[in-house]
């Protein structure tokens, strides 16, 4: 890439990357920003800091919103930089691909990676995409991933297994036991399997797998391991190299609060050459001398995989809400939810016929909540908790489970989960 090209934003001034990079906030305020002030815990007065933290989200108080798993709601402050960045960037006529660079700082701090390593993708099934479509894989070799993957998941790798005869092989997670989840997977391995992948937190029914088990279990046979970490990046901390795996895909419009199409694709910096890119472009590479062509060689890290003209505004708005996070506190974030899913677990076993399929070991989950019951279909009280409640729960109808599932998070409440909890036995006690 030319110097110019690669210089283009230096004489921009100060603007939104700037304020990533140093913290400050003048600049936009002179712009016309106004964002509220993050909440500071003292521990005085939990509820009324939890409340403050809410009305950083601009969410409509017509319903209550439990589907953070499916798609999370953005802070204010997300919105603004989205917006304030949208704007410079267009009075300007520039594609703002320099902010990239900064924004990858603060998102790399935020997972416990390097900047190197980190690709900015639209969301998780992207960055799966490009592990499953740019490891070399032959005919007969082996991919082991979980029967409850998210479509975004699994599909990269079956179709590389309709069009290059890959095997793909699934185990069922095991909700009791994060030794027994190990075992399934150690039970699927033969001298032709190539890579294992599972979600860190399953999506339909919120079981946290033991991810550094299954990476000691992986590399000990020399296997590529992959995490969907869609449901958990921003719902639990995440420190990408502790956990182990080679790589790690996540979408920024869930747990973490950023825009919608945001995600991030991690790749171990020592294992990068091994992931070929499919799709480049002028950002992939800095060969752009034409008359001579020489061998093709990639940009190094994992931006390689970026390629054409991006929406940075977008970028720096998902770096915005790692920022944030990490001002409210990521461990203090994770207590809330939990605490948040086992007051719904209690009120739900208090409740004849409801089954939950979620365990009940914290080891083994997160801040979700997966119930049935035979008394109702799925589709029937979705409908009923959604119609007469205003209640936003999220339908599990995969592997056959009808089911409903819970997502508590940040910006949740005791009361919320209590009338969550009543409106399912008057539905209930209707039937």
């Amino acid at each position: 890439m030319n110097v110019d090209r690669k210089t283009f934003l230096r004489g921009l001034g100060a603007g939104a990357l700037g304020l990533l990079a140093t913290g400050g906030r003048s600049a936009m305020e002179a712009d016309g920003y106004q964002s509220a002030a993050t909440p500071t815990w003292t521990g005085d007065d939990p509820e009324g800091f939890w409340r403050q933290v809410r009305a950083q989200f601009p969410m409509t108080p017509e319903r209550i919103y439990f589907n953070t798993g499916g798609l999370g709601p953005a802070p204010r402050r997300v919105l603004d930089m989205l917006t304030l960045a949208s704007r410079q960037l267009q009075e300007r006529v520039e594609t703002g691909h320099d902010f990239f660079a900064q924004a990858r700082v603060l998102v790399a701090a935020y997972l416990g990676a390097r900047p190197a390593e980190i690709c900015f993708t639209r969301n998780t099934t992207e960055g799966t995409c490009i592990v499953a479509g740019g490891l070399e894989l032959q005919a007969a070799d082996e991919v082991i991933f979980e029967s409850h993957a998210h479509p975004g998941g699994s599909f990269p790798w079956l179709n590389r297994q309709r069009a290059d005869g890959i095997v793909v092989k699934t185990f069922e997670p095991d909700p009791t036991s994060a030794a027994g989840n190990v075992e399934r997977i150690a039970a699927l391995i033969t001298p032709r399997t190539r890579v294992v992948q599972v979600s860190h937190v399953t999506s339909p029914t919120g079981i946290l797998l033991p991810v550094p088990a299954i990476a000691e279990l992986a590399h000990r046979h020399g296997l590529w391991f992959h995490v969907d970490g869609a449901q958990s990046a921003g719902m639990i901390p995440v420190d990408l190299r502790a956990l182990g795996c080679d790589s790690f895909a996540t979408s920024g419009h869930k747990w973490i609060g950023g825009p919608h199409e945001t995600g991030i694709l991690w790749i171990r910096e020592e294992r990068i050459a091994e992931v070929t890119p499919r799709h480049v472009g002028a950002y992939s590479s800095d060969d752009m001398n034409l008359k001579n062509p020489g061998p093709f060689t990639y940009t190094p890290g994992a931006h390689r995989f970026e390629y054409g003209t991006r929406n940075a505004a977008s970028v720096l708005a998902l770096a915005e809400a790692t920022r944030f996070q990490t001002e409210i506190g990521r461990d203090r974030i994770a207590a809330r939810g939990r605490a948040l899913a086992q007051r719904v677990r209690a009120g739900f076993e208090r409740i004849d016929s409801v089954e939950i399929l979620t365990p009940a070991d914290p080891a083994l989950s997160g801040s979700m909540i997966t119930f049935r019951t035979p008394r109702l279909s799925y589709e029937q009280i979705f409908g009923r908790l959604l119609g007469d409640h205003h209640l936003r729960t999220r339908p599990v109808s995969e592997v056959d489970l009808n089911a409903i599932r819970i997502s508590t998070h940040l910006f949740n409440s005791p009361e919320e989960c209590d009338r969550l909890v009543g409106a399912l036995d008057e539905v209930l006690r209707k039937a």
